[in-house]
């Protein structure tokens, strides 16, 4: 008998296949922008309305919370109506937390720009579970790929993001609101021109097309996919359950979870810091996009690499170069290239961990469970990015840049002697 995680793969499904790879792609290079505005002006915003540098975490903190909430919220919500109507909804609730910024900043209301993270995290929510929406339908061998080109299709907007700061000004001066807010004008249309993409294109819906409840009729009338057996829908208690009741599964969380949590300290805290070793707001714009291109641009390499090499290799080589990251970012000093080389690499090494681990979340879990697996996996990195966000902050005023380098190749360490006695647990295992 065929597995229910293992439907046929008909013509039909791959048209679909390749018809949702495209509108999700698509959707990301809009909504990639308003993750890039939070990450470039996010931190000199929240110093700006609250007067200290102990805030400059606030932003990206709040937003990783939103999308902790989203990611679960949204699994639910996929899970009653489908894809099309989850990632849909993220984006337009993202879409008001970025017009709040912009409220915010006319205003000089700290508590508005903290409350719009929240907001905006739902943007961020649906920009990691579209990855997993890639591989809804996605053969076996591919998945790596598929989940990777959506990946990487962020890069564009992602990294146009910190790059319309000027663009942003010109506009801001145009409608008379605060400079750095004009960004985010920019960036609440990406997020509505995303959700109309997904609200109006993602149909059939890969996920209901998966569970059998949009059956999709090949040239022989055969349906393409084996119904999920009814009951209860999961929750975060199961998905989290799920997660951690299969090997692959664990492992692939714990890279994305570690990885995460380092990427969003150090990345946080570095407009901060350039700025306080005299570099332009023009460098702060490009260290952020190079950082971003570094998390987006070779996601299809890490991808192949993960179907040819497995997940484990590749998400341990993601967090040697973390490692490396850090540890260049924390001594750079007045060293700008310096700065920009460590940010660069500290998106490659998340790059490697996040498409692996998320690779092998989806390989180790059945299809009754995946949903939940992943919205649990996805609320779990946000919690991790949002305690490091918070951290970071407090690290950067006690201990400094570099301090917060150090501390951050700790915990690289500590995840990679985890993964080295979970790996060797696994083998002895039979």
């Amino acid at each position: 008998m065929r597995s229910m995680s293992t439907p046929t793969i008909t013509p039909a499904r791959r048209r679909v296949q390749r018809r949702t790879l495209l509108l999700l792609s698509l959707a990301q290079v809009f909504s990639g922008v308003g993750t890039g505005a939070v990450v470039s002006t996010g931190s000199l915003l929240a110093v700006e309305l609250s007067g200290s540098e102990a805030w400059a975490g606030s932003v990206t903190t709040t937003m990783t919370l939103g999308a902790a909430v989203a990611s679960a919220l949204l699994m639910r919500l996929a899970l009653a109506r489908g894809r099309r109507i989850a990632l849909s909804t993220g984006l337009l609730i993202g879409a008001a937390g970025a017009v709040g910024v912009v409220l915010a900043a006319v205003s000089g209301a700290f508590w508005l720009l903290v409350a719009s993270g929240v907001l905006i995290g739902y943007g961020n929510a649906v920009n990691l579970q579209a990855r997993f929406a890639a591989t809804d339908l996605s053969a076996t061998e591919h998945r790596g790929r598929d989940l990777s080109l959506v990946v990487w299709m962020s890069t564009i907007g992602a990294v146009a993001g910190p790059n319309l700061i000027g663009a942003g000004g010109t506009l801001a001066a145009g409608l008379g609101i605060p400079a750095l807010s004009g960004l985010f004008v920019i960036s609440t249309a990406g997020m509505l021109v995303g959700m109309a993409v997904i609200w109006i294109g993602l149909r059939p819906d890969p996920y209901l097309v998966l569970i059998g409840r949009q059956p999709l009729a090949g040239a022989d009338g055969a349906v393409t996919a084996a119904p999920v057996p009814g009951g209860p829908r999961p929750g975060l208690r199961q998905g989290i359950r799920a997660l951690w009741s299969h090997p692959g599964s664990r492992a692939g969380l714990i890279g994305i979870v570690a990885a995460h949590a380092v990427m969003v300290a150090v990345m946080s805290m570095t407009p901060v810091h350039l700025t306080g070793h005299g570099a332009s707001i023009t460098i702060v714009g490009l260290t952020v996009s190079l950082h971003i291109a570094g998390m987006y641009a070779l996601a299809p390499v890490m991808g192949v690499l993960t179907d040819r090499l497995g997940g484990r290799i590749v998400a341990a080589a993601g967090m040697v170069t973390l490692l490396v990251a850090v540890l260049l970012a924390g001594f750079s000093g007045d060293a700008h290239v310096v700065t920009v080389i460590g940010l660069i690499l500290l998106g490659l090494g998340w790059s490697a961990a996040t498409v692996a681990g998320s690779a092998m979340i989806v390989a180790a879990t059945p299809v009754a469970e995946r949903v939940a697996a992943q919205g649990a996996s996805d609320t779990l990195m946000s919690l991790a990015g949002a305690v490091g966000g918070l951290l970071a902050g407090v690290a950067l005023a006690a201990i400094g840049y570099l301090g917060l380098g150090a501390a951050s190749a700790v915990v690289i360490l500590i995840t990679l002697a985890v993964l080295a006695c979970t790996a060797r647990t696994n083998r002895r295992t039979p």
